[in-house]
């Protein structure tokens, strides 16, 4: 499977490239960056070199079998469109879009060209999460009452791209940082966003940027009826990934409580009937996206596809409850 990347605008693509590039069954045909900022910073990480051509002369059937995209999140919808229109398959950094707009037609030529879209969704892809779900699926504690999770990250506004700030250009915190959470909540129950309670985004931390809202919570109900409430702020400091606040996960059950973060391998398990906290270990099998995308494609199935629609449009929905709008 060969690759076109098409821009180099946040730090998940780069991982992204590691990964295809050191893989032997898979292949770099190009890369595209127009922002000559971003293109000298990737070339000398990454040591890229860069095509000249813009990407659309670079989406054909006899060059790409996959886009991968990472530019600014306003403008992944046009990317996206472009490649599945021309007949490519999509693998993008989260979100892969900022409208409602936007998905409804990116779901559109998905279906309408058999093509499919992946996003990365890696928090899928932690040991943890993996045996959360092997407990959550088994019965074990019956069905899902209430859900809240924790997902705070570190902004550091200073050093952040400047297109983080620009208009039309983020789309909102929910929309950035929420989907991880809402999809891996789908992921691990099925259970889907229904209706939106209450969602605010306000500018707290970034100053300097007032139009910024760099702290977003929401509650909701999910296809159940339980409860869900969430906080995906950049309220961070620099140690966000090493804290326990740092997606934290607690699932309320019928006879139990489940509970993990990104910072631990473990799962923690309080079940009706047992005197101690029960510890289980990660499950590490090795998958990861990129293994679970290209099954999707050889299989001709639609489940990662579906699942990244599900899981853009419940963000947009929180995220338009925070904006004062509605889809």
């Amino acid at each position: 499977m060969r690759f076109l990347f098409v821009g180099f605008r946040h730090v998940h693509i780069e991982s992204l490239y590691e990964t295809v590039a050191s893989r032997k069954d898979l292949e770099v045909a190009a890369c595209v960056e127009s922002d000559p900022s971003a293109r000298k910073s990737a070339a000398e990480k990454l040591h890229i070199a860069f095509s000249e051509s813009p990407y659309t002369d670079l989406i054909s059937n006899d060059v790409v079998d996959i886009v991968a995209v990472g530019s600014c999140y306003g403008d992944r919808a046009r990317v996206i469109k472009a490649a599945l229109y021309a007949g490519m398959h999509v693998l993008s950094d989260k979100p892969i879009c900022v409208s409602f707009d936007e998905l409804r037609d990116i779901k559109e030529l998905a279906r309408s060209k058999h093509r499919k879209v992946g996003c990365l969704f890696d928090l899928r892809y932690l040991p943890q999460v993996k045996r959360a779900k092997a407990i959550l699926q088994s019965g074990r504690l019956g069905e899902v009452r209430n859900v809240s999770f924790t997902g705070q990250h570190f902004l550091d506004a200073k050093n952040r791209p400047s297109w983080y700030y620009e208009p039309g250009m983020h789309g909102g915190t929910i929309n950035d940082l929420g989907v991880h959470g809402v999809d891996l909540v789908r992921h691990l129950t099925g259970l889907r966003v229904k209706t939106v309670d209450a969602a605010r985004c306000r500018n707290a931390y970034a100053t300097e940027h007032p139009d910024f809202r760099d702290c977003a919570v929401f509650m909701a109900r999910l296809s159940n009826g339980a409860d869900l409430l969430a906080d995906v702020s950049y309220s961070a400091p620099e140690q966000a990934m090493t804290m326990p606040t740092y997606w934290n996960f607690t699932f309320w059950c019928e006879r139990g409580m489940l509970r993990f973060c990104a910072a631990d391998l473990r799962v923690y398990v309080y079940e009706a009937g047992e005197s101690d906290v029960q510890v289980f270990q990660g499950i590490d099998d090795g998958t990861n996206v990129i293994d679970d995308f290209l099954f999707e494609i050889k299989a001709g199935a639609d489940d990662l596809t579906e699942g990244v629609f599900a899981a853009t449009y419940d963000a947009l929905l929180l995220q338009a409850a925070a904006d004062g709008g509605a889809p």
